[in-house]
């Protein structure tokens, strides 16, 4: 095995990451204490061309030094918007027709990997506050619960974590619908 170079990866410009096909996924970030996880959020949603981000709340939006420093030029590259908070960013998600749903341990919650969703189909994932979660009437506002199931003692995951296992489960099924139309 040999690393591949910068050059042999084919990345493309921000142009040209603006120009291409996304996935109809849109990203929530509801009152979000970190900008480093905000701009964590970004380089993950740029690595699988989501749609866009819905910054809501309080949380740090671009341009913002933290955000800059683990987004890596992501914050260019990936659409994004700002709502005063998550209700006002539901109803236009809800106008576009997307499935809301928030990534949250609550009752009656589906695991991640039972998540009833068809490649392509468009959808918005809610992620919370880093100690308080989603919140309760945003919860309420949603299609259904998300359950990421964790086998440790924590049952808990750094919200950029979770965006990066959320977003790669969307994206796998995706690859593998296509690799099974391929094949």
């Amino acid at each position: 095995m040999r690393k591949l170079s910068m050059e042999e990866l084919g990345r493309k410009s921000v142009d040209e990451v603006k120009a291409s096909a996304k996935i109809p996924i849109i990203v929530v970030l509801e009152n979000i204490r970190s900008a480093y996880n905000v701009g964590s959020v970004f380089r993950t949603s740029d690595a699988f061309l989501v749609e866009a981000i819905y910054i809501t709340g309080y949380s740090a939006k671009p341009p913002h030094k933290e955000i800059k420093k683990t987004a890596l030029g992501a914050e260019d590259s990936v659409s994004w918007t700002h709502f005063a908070n998550a209700t006002d960013a539901i109803a236009d998600l809800r106008e576009k027709n997307y499935k809301v749903y928030a990534i949250e341990q609550v009752e009656n919650s589906t695991h991640l990997h039972d998540l009833a969703w068809e490649a392509y189909e468009p959808i918005a994932i809610v992620f919370g506050n880093e100690v308080t979660g989603v919140e309760q009437t945003t919860i309420g506002l949603c299609d259904g619960c998300v359950e990421i199931p964790q086998l440790g003692m924590k049952h808990s995951l750094n919200i950029a974590t979770a965006a990066g296992v959320v977003l790669w489960e969307l994206v796998s099924r995706i690859l593998k619908s296509e690799k099974n139309v391929n094949s």
